[in-house]
């Protein structure tokens, strides 16, 4: 017979794995075996081995002549239910929601410990992380917090008294960047590109734009993409007012309180050119771009991933190339949820069809490749997020992503908020507004907070008759205002 030896944390625990008949399982270093599970995204199986198959075999292991731990009396190969209280504690850390809550149902120990404060603290670290935590009310206990949290409904919007605000514009880059908003390009009226950098400092209801002096920086342009890698912008492509797409790749980085832009020196290769294409970060190292408007005004369904070099002197750009992939489209958002993973979701197809289909696109353990997202009708019970273009879809909390405006395939322009979750649950729901009312718009911008709590949105097009005295169609708006997830 042969074992595997286990250490959990600091346990040692002897078992033996039958796998079929008179068949055993080879010795495996078992921390590695947990981290495997675990980082396959398979905790339900730890809860499974931990939970239902570990004490059966530890108590048929007294049975065995052959086995180190029998007859022993010192306790270390006691059950699950006799561990000590911080190596359960490790154990259920380890654990989704359900697990946790079935382990719960096993006795008057596990039920009492599961209600502990200390636990849901740390669960609610985990999950929705420590500057949503800081964030959100002190007033609430911890397991009602973790409840709230985790079945969001409701949004509360208000707007931010502004002076010296950038001129309004559309189709613009905004990023959260050093506890600021950091504003570039975009497109206002007369279909005049911009090319001017502003920064927003953030109060409690108000904002203080200041504009960024001029230096030498990307040319005007909207559609272009920008994110945040580490301490850097990284902005790629775009289209100017004469129709000119572009393929360069620019970093922005803060210096002696200035903020200054430098052409990236990316090689000979680079994705062609392109504007209204959708970009994220991938583990905040590599900047992932999709699709597009291409030079001849067909839309692009090609992948590019960029890496930079460590000083950030250079980069690479390659093409991801795998099967299957998303249809070529534009006016699409990408956002990372966090580790290896970003999500996709609809914009506008070849055949200018509004589309409204997710994708995910992973880089774990070395591979790069996209996945369509599929959802059980049990878990979209009000229905599934109606195709859009010019959206914004923006993470929250818990890797979450929150979806705002955007038009559909008759450009009338929404004002609705979904919640998608494609972590474990898939889930999509309707989220109510509360507070101030924004317009309907598409092709704004939207930001989130370090916390994941607070959004701030800015610019896009509206329409023009909320306003009798301008014509009928759309303008470009200006404002700024903050989406509060209500917890």
């Amino acid at each position: 017979m042969k074992k595997i030896v286990i250490w959990p944390k600091n346990i040692r625990v002897e078992i033996y794995i039958r796998v079929s008949c008179n068949n055993w399982c080879k010795t495996e270093d078992s921390t590695l075996l947990l981290t495997k599970i675990y980082q396959r995204n398979k905790p339900s199986l730890l809860f499974f081995f931990f939970f239902f198959f570990l004490p059966a075999l530890v108590r048929s292991m007294a049975d065995d002549p052959g086995s180190s731990s029998s007859g022993s009396s010192n306790g270390e190969n006691s059950l699950i239910t006799d561990m000590s209280h911080d190596h359960l504690f490790s154990i259920l850390l380890l654990l989704p929601l359900e697990s946790i809550l079935s382990f719960a149902m096993t006795c008057k120990k596990t039920l009492l410990l599961t209600r502990s404060q200390t636990l849901w603290k740390s669960i609610c670290a985990r999950d929705w992380g420590h500057s949503t935590l800081d964030a959100c009310s002190p007033s609430l206990d911890w397991i009602q917090l973790y409840r709230r949290l985790r079945n969001l409904d409701r949004v509360s919007c208000f707007n931010l008294d502004a002076s010296d605000a950038p001129t309004p514009r559309a189709s613009h880059s905004l990023n959260f960047f050093k506890g600021c908003l950091l504003l570039f390009g975009g497109g206002c009226d007369g279909g005049r590109h911009l090319d001017d950098t502003w920064i927003a400092y953030l109060g409690k209801r108000v904002v203080n734009w200041q504009r960024v002096a001029a230096s030498a920086g990307p040319s005007g342009r909207f559609g272009h993409s920008c994110v945040v890698i580490g301490n850097s912008l990284v902005l790629f492509g775009g289209i100017n007012d004469s129709g000119i797409r572009q393929n360069d790749t620019w970093i922005a980085q803060e210096s002696n309180t200035t903020l200054s832009w430098r052409l990236l020196d990316v090689g000979p290769l680079a994705p062609p050119a392109r504007g209204a294409h959708a970009c994220s970060s991938i583990d905040n190292r590599r900047m992932l771009i999709h699709g597009g408007i291409g030079l001849s005004g067909t839309r692009l369904g090609d992948t590019w991933v960029l890496y930079l070099s460590e000083n950030l002197c250079f980069g690479t750009w390659h093409e991801t190339l795998s099967h299957p992939v998303p249809s070529p489209r534009s006016g699409h958002t990408l956002t990372s949820i966090g580790g290896s993973r970003t999500v996709l979701f609809g914009g506008r197809g070849m055949g200018y069809e509004v589309l409204n289909d997710v994708w995910y696109f992973d880089s774990s353990e070395g591979r790069l490749g996209w996945v369509p997202v599929l959802f059980e009708p049990r878990n979209v019970p009000g229905g599934i997020s109606l195709a859009r273009v010019g959206h914004s879809a923006t993470l929250i909390s818990g890797g979450r992503v929150l979806i705002y405006g955007g038009e559909d395939s008759y450009r009338h322009r929404k004002d609705d908020f979904w919640l998608l979750d494609i972590t474990r649950r898939r889930v999509w729901r309707r989220v109510k507004c509360e507070g101030y009312q924004p317009r309907s718009r598409s092709f704004h911008r939207a930001s989130a907070d370090e916390s994941g709590c607070y959004l701030y949105v800015f610019g896009g097009m509206v329409d023009g008759t909320l306003q009798p005295a301008e014509p009928t169609g759309l303008r470009f708006d200006g404002e700024l205002f903050v989406v509060e997830l209500l917890v």
